[in-house]
């Protein structure tokens, strides 16, 4: 099948995490035989950002994921030449609603893919859309799911989770240089407390030695950082984590505030990495609403700051507990939550839709 998909980047990852899953998604549909044609805007936030800061960026993706090509497009794209001999398409929220309609009046079976919380903190941008021609929804969990059900925006809504891309996230051998690690941008304050309360003070307490990753860190959230006894160590590149993660001996989880309080059941990517990377990951509160994992047995979950720093400690004394977190953690994933596992619920979309029927009464 030709399945066209417009992403927000493909390139890039700066401040845009879902990067990994289309990546991986992409990757997975090319070693099935399918053709996926993957645009994004050229003026994107996450690519611009990118550019903007890493010179060689782009050679760098390239080095790094051979055979990923995405094609940028402007104001000024036709959209029905864009989609030509597509079988399906697949748009990502973050595309502006100019193209969003133009892809739903084209008449290809078309699935809005949406993985933020902006369905509940910023519903008026979320109206902008028209879903009128789209066959479905693709939702990144089902609360998500369930605002677009009971605000009528689509009467047809799969949840789709993100997952890893296991060819790329997996146990590294490397010497550990330090405690802990964390990968997550401080952002527009939807966690700035709780990192303070989940992260930096139980390292402090702990004097612990490790790293935080991100962007968008303001200059009050570096102080704190140097106060709690980590470095911070920038901008990393989302497929460099591994050997980041292998060169650590623990890592926390510390979901957004809006995937707390508004949409639970919502993990993001983050801890698909670090389990897929077989490192202990040791969570503030977070509710596994769909069952996704086994919490206390795939990684610790904390009531409060207090028990985050006890479940630090306890697996960094004790070997045994660190590397049955380990392999719980990466044997849930390798069983539930890979790229392949999600294709081929998109297939199996497909099909619903009657989609793969279609190429198969063409072949």
């Amino acid at each position: 099948m030709r399945i066209v998909l417009f992403v927000h980047s493909l390139v890039s990852d700066w401040n845009h995490g879902n990067a990994h899953f289309l990546r991986g998604i992409v990757r997975e549909l090319r070693a099935r035989g399918h053709e996926p044609v993957v645009y994004e805007p050229e003026d994107g936030w996450s690519r611009t950002n990118l550019l903007r800061g890493q010179v060689t960026a782009l050679e760098d993706f390239a080095a790094a994921f051979p055979g990923l090509t995405s094609r940028t497009y402007g104001r000024e794209l036709d959209v029905e030449e864009a989609l030509d001999g597509a079988d399906v398409a697949i748009v990502h929220e973050w595309n502006e609603p100019w193209l969003v309609s133009g892809v739903g009046r084209s008449g290809v079976h078309s699935l809005f893919h949406d993985t933020h919380h902006r369905a509940v903190t910023a519903p008026a941008e979320m109206r902008r859309y028209d879903l009128s021609g789209y066959a479905g929804v693709l939702a990144f969990g089902e609360a998500v799911a369930d605002v677009y059900r009971k605000r009528a925006w689509h009467d047809r809504v799969w949840v789709w989770h993100e997952a890893a891309d296991v060819a790329l996230f997996r146990p590294l051998r490397r010497a550990k240089q330090a405690d802990l690690i964390w990968i997550g941008n401080w952002g527009d304050g939807e966690r700035s407390a709780e990192l303070r309360r989940f992260l930096l003070e139980p390292a402090r307490r702990l004097a612990l030695s490790g790293t935080l990753h991100g962007v968008r860190y303001p200059a009050r959230s570096l102080a704190a950082i140097a106060r709690s006894g980590l470095r911070y160590g920038g901008w990393l590149p989302n497929h460099r984590a591994p050997h980041a993660f292998a060169r650590h001996r623990v890592t926390v989880h510390v979901p957004r505030r809006p995937y707390v309080e508004a949409l639970p059941g919502i993990p993001t990517i983050r801890p698909f990495e670090a389990l897929a990377c077989g490192i202990p990951l040791v969570s503030a509160p977070w509710e596994d609403a769909e069952g996704l994992f086994a919490p206390g047995e795939d990684y610790l979950v904390a009531r409060n700051g207090g028990e985050l720093e006890r479940h630090l400690r306890e697996v960094l004394r004790d070997e045994s507990l660190a590397r049955e977190l380990a392999r719980r953690g990466r044997r849930t994933i390798l069983e539930r939550h890979t790229c392949a596992h999600r294709v081929d619920e998109l297939l199996s979309i497909l099909g619903d839709l009657g989609i793969a029927a279609e190429e198969s009464a063409a072949a």
